[in-house]
């Protein structure tokens, strides 16, 4: 399958200030397969150590930092002569000491070398112990795949194109059969162990026997890898995101967990889960003006997770919804469908994404995205009720702004807003 990220791959190999790499996401997002089919496609050799695996370099850094030392370690354990035009590939990089902070190193001493660094806890692993070398290494984050990954995954690319070519009438034309995907994505998700299995096989129960295990292994990670008194609240707030989704307002309330919970008490589970990549947290902003960061509200905020197949697989979601209509994007609230489009969002670097309400609660925007300096505000849709109140009153509050909707409606343009379906997500900012 093809990711969008091979792109950013191929100009990091391009650049003249290259810096060692590191490879951010949850467990499962692809990181190993990407990296090495970089590595096939764009080297005529690679080293590829899985430092997880590895017990003979399981103290390579500990020693010194002394890069042609490492570097004839790594030779020897390898049988493999490494030069200027080889890529080194070091997986699970956060499973042996030292080894986050050895990239600075490698860039000080060996700027010419091609070095990518992946971890499913890199996020984790930079907070307990590593000293993270800020300024010396190059970042990128995997997520799963996109609707329109997914598309292609399922041999659909010119349905792609089409998206992305902005040709509103044809893609108007074929939404039937842009829904029928959607929907099938929305139950499938993008991790790409399932999304390769449903490729091949089209077996629902199959997919969600996968994602069923992705989520037991995500589990058996809180036991292993997070501090030990953390680990049940860790599993709570995991356990809570659900119900906290299918409420009306989808604000996270802590006294949701369990009665009087507070946040003292959880901040600790969060920001745990934020760094194993799995769950996306999405703050309130006061106002829609830029820098919408200004305007923050940290004690307000929604989380989502990171796939809207692993959300369903969470709610117990059954298949036979898929033939019931549009019933799979209203199901609890409208939860898959927003997590579904903040899902396409995150993956843009260029899109800063907050949600807005106000002060009283009395109106509430999805999402608010200030990219490159323009503020989006955006509704979500998930049924045919295409009433906006909130938005044509944030809209008409602040000048020169225009109102995005994303719905089950096809494209419609009015003086304050313009509906996009909820398919061309990715594209429509």
């Amino acid at each position: 399958m093809e990711r969008k990220t091979m792109n950013e791959l191929m100009l990091w190999k391009q650049k003249s200030n290259r810096k060692p790499l590191i490879l951010q996401g949850a467990r499962q997002v692809g990181k190993t397969w990407l990296m090495k089919d970089f590595a096939q496609k764009s080297f005529d050799d690679y080293v590829y150590i899985n430092f997880e695996n590895d017990r003979l370099l399981e103290h390579l850094f500990e020693q010194d930092f002394d890069i042609d030392r490492i570097l004839l370690e790594i030779q020897i354990a390898t049988h493999k002569k490494i030069t200027s035009n080889t890529l080194l590939l070091f997986d699970e990089i956060q499973e042996v000491k030292r080894g986050v902070t050895s990239l600075k190193y490698f860039y000080e001493q060996r700027p010419e070398l091609y070095v990518i660094a992946a971890g499913s806890l890199l996020g984790i692993a930079m907070h307990e112990n590593d000293s993270f070398p800020v300024g010396k290494v190059d970042l990128l984050t995997l997520y799963p795949l996109t609707f329109s990954e997914f598309l292609e995954a399922m041999d659909r690319k010119p349905m792609t194109e089409l998206i992305c070519s902005d040709n509103r009438q044809s893609v108007n034309t074929f939404a039937s059969r842009y829904e029928t995907l959607l929907k099938q994505y929305f139950f499938v998700g993008g991790m790409p162990e399932v999304v390769a299995n449903f490729v091949q096989e089209r077996d629902y129960d199959k997919v969600r026997s996968l994602q069923r295990t992705i989520l037991d292994t995500y589990d058996r990670d809180f036991s292993k890898h997070a501090p030990v008194r953390e680990v049940p609240r860790i599993r709570m707030v995991w356990r809570s995101i659900v119900g906290q989704l299918a409420k009306e307002s989808k604000k996270f309330i802590y006294g949701f967990i369990k009665a009087g919970a507070r946040a003292k008490d959880f901040e600790l589970a969060l920001e745990w889960l934020r760094d194993a990549g799995l769950i996306h947290i999405i703050h309130r902003t006061k106002k829609g003006l830029v820098p919408l960061a200004a305007y923050e509200d940290f004690s307000a905020f929604k989380v989502y997770m990171l796939d809207t197949g692993l959300l369903g697989a969470m709610a117990d979601i059954n298949v036979e919804v898929l033939l019931h209509g549009s019933e799979l994007f209203t199901d609890f609230k409208g939860a898959l469908t927003e997590q579904f489009v903040l899902q396409q969002l995150v993956t843009d670097k260029e899109n800063v994404i907050y949600y807005w309400s106000q002060d009283n609660s009395q109106g509430e925007l999805d999402f608010l995205v200030q990219r490159k300096g323009t503020i989006r505000p955006i509704e979500v849709k998930a049924n045919e009720n295409l009433q906006a109140k909130s938005l044509r009153k944030f809209v008409e509050a602040n000048e020169g702004l225009h109102g995005v909707r994303f719905s089950l409606s096809p494209y419609k343009e009015q003086s304050w807003l313009t509906n996009f379906p909820l398919y061309t997500v990715e594209t429509a900012l």
